[in-house]
C-alpha cells in the first residue's frame, strides 16, 4: 500500500517539475527544440526547467495547447512527433528560418485552429491529408518554397477563414472543393504557378473580402459573378492569361476598396485598413493570434 502511494506521489510530482504535461508532449517539445536548434533561438528554452515556463508554450489542464515562437530564429525542420501535441490549438512559427517539408505529423493535430509558418524556407508539398484539420480557421503557409498542387482535402476543412499561400511555387488548378469554404474571408494565391480557370463556383464564398491571384498563369474567362460578392473588397487578377476582359460590373467595381487586373488599377487604398486586429498580415508580417 505504501508503496503504490509513494508510486502516485511520484507521478504527481514529476508532472509538477516537467510544468504539468505529460512525457509525450515534453518529448514532442524537446524534438522541436533539437530539430530547430534550440540553442540558437533568439529567446531559447531551458530544458531543466518546468515546461511551463518555456518561452511561447501555453499549457491547460495540463496539456500543450498553444506554441508561439514567431520571429525567433528557428532553423533546422519540424519534427514528425509534433503531431503528438494532440491537444495543440495554435502553431506559430512564422518568421523564422526553418527548411524541409512539413511533416505528416501535423496532420494528427485535429484541435489545430491556427497554422502559420509563412515565411520561412519549408519545401516540398501540401500533406494531402491537410483536410484532417478539421477546425483550423486560419492556414498561413505564404513565403516559403512549397512545390505541388493543393489537396483536394482543403475543401474540407470547413472553418477555413484565411488561406495565406502567396510566393511559393505552387502549381495546377484551384481545386473546385474550395467553393464549399462558406466561412473563407481571404484566398491569397499570388506569385505562384498556378494555371487554368478560376473556378465558377467561387461565388458561392459569399464572406470572402480579399481575392488575390496576381502573378500566375491562371486563363480563359474570369467568372465575374465573383465580383458581386456581398464581402469583396479587394481583387488582385493582374498579370495572368486571362482572356480580354471589360468588366462590365461597374457597381462592384465602385464598391471595391481596390481591383487591379492587368495593370488597371481601380481605386487605391491602404491594404491594412482592410485586417482587423485578428486578421494576419502578409507582406507586413504582423501576427496576431485570436482563438476562442
Amino acid at each position: 500500500m505504501r508503496k503504490s502511494i509513494f508510486m502516485l506521489f511520484m507521478v504527481v510530482v514529476g508532472q509538477f517539475l516537467s510544468g504539468q504535461v505529460s512525457a509525450l508532449e515534453k518529448n514532442a517539445l524537446i524534438d522541436l527544440y533539437n530539430s530547430a536548434n534550440g540553442d540558437t533561438w533568439t529567446k531559447s528554452w531551458d530544458l531543466k526547467a518546468p515546461v511551463s515556463s518555456w518561452e511561447g508554450v501555453s499549457i491547460e489542464n495540463n496539456k500543450v495547447v498553444s506554441i508561439n515562437l514567431m520571429n525567433n530564429n528557428l532553423r533546422g525542420n519540424l519534427p514528425n512527433s509534433i503531431g503528438d501535441l494532440a491537444n495543440l490549438k495554435v502553431l506559430n512559427l512564422a518568421l523564422n528560418r526553418i527548411g524541409g517539408d512539413i511533416p505528416g505529423g501535423i496532420t494528427k493535430l485535429e484541435k489545430l485552429v491556427v497554422l502559420r509558418l509563412g515565411k520561412n524556407k519549408i519545401t516540398g508539398a501540401i500533406p494531402e491529408n491537410i483536410g484532417n484539420l478539421e477546425k483550423l480557421v486560419v492556414l498561413d503557409l505564404f513565403y516559403n518554397s512549397l512545390s505541388g498542387e493543393l489537396p483536394v482535402s482543403m475543401g474540407d476543412i470547413k472553418k477555413l477563414k484565411v488561406v495565406l499561400l502567396s510566393h511559393n511555387e505552387l502549381i495546377g488548378t484551384i481545386p473546385l472543393t474550395f467553393g464549399k469554404l462558406k466561412y473563407l474571408e481571404r484566398l491569397e494565391l499570388a506569385d505562384n504557378n498556378f494555371s487554368g480557370v478560376v473556378p465558377e463556383n467561387l461565388d458561392n464564398l459569399t464572406h470572402l473580402k480579399m481575392l488575390v491571384l496576381a502573378e500566375n498563369n491562371f486563363r480563359g474567362h474570369f467568372p465575374e459573378d465573383i465580383l458581386n460578392l456581398p464581402n469583396l473588397e479587394l481583387v488582385q487578377l493582374q498579370n495572368n492569361k486571362f482572356g480580354k476582359h471589360h468588366f462590365n460590373s461597374d457597381a462592384a467595381k465602385d464598391r471595391l476598396a481596390l481591383f487591379d487586373f492587368d495593370g488597371n488599377k481601380i481605386r487605391d487604398f491602404d491594404i491594412n485598413k482592410l485586417n482587423s486586429e485578428k486578421d494576419i498580415r502578409t507582406a507586413e508580417t504582423r501576427f496576431e493570434d485570436g482563438v476562442n
